[in-house]
């Protein structure tokens, strides 16, 4: 039973550690693509962890389910794990950590059901205020024009995206802006940030007092932003994506005194104006190997006492 207790203990270090370690960095906002990937990989051996945690566990429990996992195996190897001897607690650990797999799914699809449900009322309101015409097939326009003196634009993911932008919108973005502002929004779609945020929010949701989970979702809502911002200001140059935000958020009080749920914009252009220096290529693969090999650490630790006996 040392193994699946190791494996709690590592997941937990890592729940704690690596989110104070990715505060404390720099190169986040540098890179945010990179910081997505580390994010994700982080939450991945956490959940890792508990997953291989809870097989283990179930292993030390039930004798059938230890012949489901170890199959054929040598007894050297069901030996090396000391699963024989049980645990008073191998039982109530396996099923705990089962409720909390088992409460993660069910949260995962209520926000995708949430998502979708939503998707669904934002095409209904969008088809009745901007109806279509005669012989006109639903969905055929990438972009739709929506008649509003407040200035918006935002992008409607599904089988058939679409931008909707209004017309107050496009009466205050200039020249290229308005193609800034839609690169960023396709910038969203192909990175599949939508999933990105589906997933963190269900995690946070589920599990409100686990800080790294809350933290995960704030920062996916943060660097999915800088990442689209990234991908368009390639394009269309780091000025003309931050004079875009400031049209689409000027009336709504974000560049005040006063926090708003926009508080991120401000931060946003500042970064786009003041650019900081990107990482080298050789870091930036370094990082992301360091990062993939996060939850290959799990794997390890479970399989070294087979291995060894084995070897």
């Amino acid at each position: 039973m040392m193994v699946p207790a190791a494996l709690l203990l590592l997941g937990a270090l890592a729940a704690v550690v690596a989110p104070r370690l990715l505060a404390r960095a720099d190169w986040p906002d540098r890179e945010p693509v990179v910081a997505l990937w580390v994010w994700q990989c982080v939450v991945a051996a956490v959940l890792l962890c508990c997953a291989l945690s809870m097989t283990l566990s179930a292993a030390a429990a039930w004798v059938v389910v230890r012949g489901h996992v170890f199959g054929p195996a040598p007894h050297s190897v069901v030996d090396a794990y000391a699963l024989s001897s049980g645990s008073p607690w191998a039982a109530t650990t396996a099923v705990a950590l089962a409720c909390g797999g088992a409460w993660t799914a069910a949260m995962l699809v209520r926000e995708v059901v949430r998502a979708r449900a939503r998707r669904r009322q934002s095409r209904a309101e969008l088809l009745l205020r901007a109806p279509l015409l005669p012989g006109e097939e639903p969905g055929a326009d990438r972009l739709v024009v929506l008649e509003g003196v407040r200035p918006d634009a935002w992008w409607l993911p599904g089988a058939a995206p679409q931008l909707v932008v209004t017309t107050g919108a496009l009466r205050r973005l200039k020249g290229r802006q308005l193609d800034a502002v839609l690169a960023h929004e396709q910038g969203h779609a192909r990175a599949r940030h939508d999933w990105l945020l589906h997933c963190s929010g269900a995690l946070a949701n589920g599990f409100p007092q686990v800080p790294v989970f809350a933290a995960f979702r704030d920062e996916m809502h943060r660097l999915v932003e800088l990442s689209a911002d990234d991908m368009a200001s390639r394009r269309f140059g780091r000025l003309t994506i931050a004079l875009a935000l400031v049209e689409l958020n000027e009336d709504r009080g974000v560049f005040g005194p006063c926090p708003t749920p926009q508080a991120h914009v401000p931060q946003r252009v500042h970064r786009l104006l003041t650019p900081p220096d990107r990482l080298t290529a050789a870091r930036r693969l370094r990082l992301t190997a360091a990062a993939a090999l996060v939850p290959v650490i799990p794997v390890l630790v479970t399989f070294v006492p087979g291995l060894r006996a084995l070897s």
